[in-house]
C-alpha cells in the first residue's frame, strides 16, 4: 500500500475568501471518492490549530500500489481537480511512502 499525503497553504484575501477557498479545495478532492481505480481511502482535513507554522489543508490518501498512485496522478478527474484549485494555494508539501 502507498500512502500519499499532500498539505497546502491557501491564499488569504478579503474576509471570508480564504475559508471559501479551503472549502472549495476540500469539496473538490472529496468528489474524487469512488472515481479513481486503486484509491482505497481519501480524507481531507482542515487545520484547526491556528498555529502560524501549520498548513491549512491536508489530503491523506491510500492507494493499493505505486502503479495506482501513478495512474491517479494523470487521471482525468484528478487533473480536473488540480485545474479547479489552481491559483488557490501558496505552498504545497507532499510525502509518499509504502507500508
Amino acid at each position: 500500500m502507498v500512502k500519499h499525503i499532500v498539505m497546502w497553504n491557501i491564499q488569504g484575501g478579503p474576509e471570508g475568501a480564504k475559508a471559501a477557498s479551503i472549502d472549495r479545495v476540500k469539496a473538490a478532492f472529496e468528489a474524487l471518492r469512488d472515481k479513481i481505480p486503486g484509491l482505497l481511502h481519501l480524507e481531507i482535513g482542515v487545520d484547526r490549530s491556528g498555529v502560524d507554522y501549520a498548513c491549512d489543508v491536508v489530503l491523506y490518501s491510500e492507494f493499493e500500489s505505486q502503479a495506482a498512485l501513478d495512474a491517479y496522478a494523470v487521471h482525468p478527474e484528478h487533473l480536473r481537480v488540480r485545474q479547479d484549485i489552481e491559483g488557490l494555494r501558496v505552498a504545497r508539501h507532499q510525502v509518499d511512502y509504502t507500508t
